[in-house]
């Protein structure tokens, strides 16, 4: 039973004793009696409307309740005629209008701080109290191993991710609280990954900001290399030129000698020249890279660049005691590309292949170079895949860094080319062992 009852039938109890006792004073007052019974009356109703009154506020404090449980801000008690209370009333208003406000401005916020983590090109995760991911914006759903992540832990996703994925999401989840670290996944491509916290319902939970920082990096290593090399041709090709021109007039002097030694000052003369012209084309190498002309765009078959290539190569190969064939030619449609620059690129692909193998021939390996040309939904892929394994632990990233080579007596341009060349059409790459003895080039491009 609510107050409200209660207190009305104490009411009516208390007064209909107070009846009772007027009634024996039927006989001996009956004018009394009669006056009593309209004062218990009159007592009765006044006391029924001073119950209302007194419980009008509990009415307000009720519907006041109903609006904040119904989170119905926007809403307002009508005023009642009793001075009193509306002051109560204006004390409910002024609350519902406060936190209607302050309804508004989170709910401003929150769509702000939506739009600018779907914006940032930083990965954003955020972590529940049990550190299962309870938010990931779009660029963290496009890291290895995180699409649809949410709900999970980074311990749970690294352990039914792929080796590759795998790598990348343990040094997330190794990551310690307030650090900032340079991570790397398999593939060669580096993050910059930081642990943060923040404080929800008194609780601290913890959130992921990582940033991809190849291509800022290989920005930076080509800018630099690129200066580097032309200062080395200016001064090389300075020094070449001066002595070319000096070691063309020492020759002049050989007559002057004698003939034993016009020989051999002839033969020395001549060493020098060549070792000097081979400086200058080895610089002339380093140059063609940093100098390489914008790529001009046509259709170009890559089947048809692809059998030129195979033709080239093919009694280089043959003997050598190497296969090489295709493995599959899927019927493609024609790329839009620079032609020489690819077929370049592609040559000096090839050729690392057929130089891989020869290296790691042994006793009972097969020999092969096989081209896979196969169409993937909307983009072709080209692969060339040889039977040598000799990358080991390099990461595929580092395979094209300026300058590296795993090749005894390489300088580190071929790739580097390869790496401009693609770097300018837009076409994704990968160079990696296969895990079952081989090595494979990877190339993806737009149909």
């Amino acid at each position: 039973m609510s107050l409200r009852w209660r207190l009305y039938a104490y009411l009516i109890a208390a007064h209909l004793l107070f009846l009772g006792i007027t009634v024996v004073l039927f006989r001996t007052e009956p004018a009394l009696m009669l006056g009593l019974e309209a004062l218990v009356l009159l007592s009765l109703a006044l006391g029924v409307r001073l119950i209302r009154r007194a419980l009008e506020p509990l009415g307000y404090t009720r519907h006041f309740h109903d609006l904040l449980q119904d989170q119905h801000y926007a809403a307002r008690l009508q005023h009642s005629t009793d001075q009193e209370l509306n002051e109560l009333v204006q004390l409910f208003n002024t609350m519902l209008g406060a936190l209607y406000q302050e309804r508004l401005q989170i709910g401003e916020q929150q769509g702000f701080l939506d739009k600018l983590l779907e914006a940032t090109p930083s990965a954003v995760i955020v972590f529940d109290f049990d550190g299962r991911i309870s938010l990931l914006n779009a660029s963290a759903q496009a890291l290895p191993g995180l699409h649809d992540a949410r709900g999970a832990t980074l311990a749970d996703r690294a352990q039914a991710a792929d080796a590759g994925d795998a790598g990348l999401l343990a040094q997330l989840d190794a990551l310690p609280l307030g650090e900032s670290q340079l991570l790397t996944d398999t593939d060669g491509r580096r993050y910059r990954g930081q642990r943060g916290h923040f404080y929800d319902r008194g609780f601290a939970r913890h959130f992921l900001l990582v940033e991809e920082l190849t291509e800022e990096l290989e920005s930076s290593e080509k800018a630099t290399y690129d200066k580097l090399i032309r200062v080395l041709a200016h001064e090389v090709n300075n020094t070449v030129a001066a002595t070319g021109s000096v070691l063309d007039s020492l020759l002049y002097y050989r007559s002057q000698l004698a003939a034993r030694d016009s020989e051999d000052f002839s033969t020395a003369i001549l060493a020098v020249q060549r070792r000097n012209a081979s400086l200058g084309e080895f610089i002339e190498r380093f140059t063609r890279v940093v100098k390489m002309p914008a790529p001009e765009l046509r259709p170009a078959a890559v089947h048809d660049i692809m059998d030129d290539i195979l033709y080239l190569y093919r009694e280089q190969c043959r003997s050598r005691g190497i296969s090489i064939a295709w493995g599959r030619c899927d019927a493609v449609p024609a790329i839009a590309m620079d032609r020489h620059l690819m077929e370049q690129a592609l040559l000096n692909v090839v050729k690392n292949a057929m130089e891989a193998v020869e290296a790691s021939a042994g006793a009972g390996n097969e020999r092969r170079i096989v081209f896979e040309l196969a169409h993937e939904g909307g983009r072709v892929r080209l692969s060339v895949i040889d039977s040598a394994d000799l990358l080991g632990e390099v990461p595929a990233r580092q395979l094209f860094t300026p300058f590296f080579t795993t090749k005894k007596g390489g300088q580190g341009i071929g790739l580097l080319f390869v790496r401009e060349v693609l770097n300018r059409h837009g076409f994704a790459y990968r160079l990696a062992a296969t895990g079952n003895g081989a090595t494979s080039f990877d190339l993806w491009m737009t149909a």
